[in-house]
């Protein structure tokens, strides 16, 4: 991917796909999610942030991962937290 103003997505060589098209934290706690964003780093799918508990900000802060991916069909793009980036794909 590339991306001048940040290195972050710039890092990124191959695009991580989700294995399952559920938020694993949500699914835990019986809770709903809204859109689906897999981690860059580790490959983890979790919740955006228009979902009630925003696993994937939280993972992204906690963690320190600052890319995802959205997980939705159909949608191909990046986002770098750190950097407020976003870049197709």
């Amino acid at each position: 991917m590339t991306n001048e103003s940040c290195t972050h997505l710039s890092a990124v060589t191959e695009v991580k796909h989700p294995s399952r098209l559920e938020c694993s934290e949500c699914v835990k706690i019986r809770a709903r999610w809204v859109h689906l964003r897999t981690c860059q780093e580790c490959g983890v799918t979790l919740c955006c942030d228009s979902s009630p508990n925003q696993h994937a900000s939280k993972h992204a802060r906690a963690a320190g991962h600052p890319v995802i991916a959205s997980a939705q069909p159909g949608e191909r793009w990046l986002y770098c937290y750190p950097d407020d980036a976003l870049v197709q794909y």
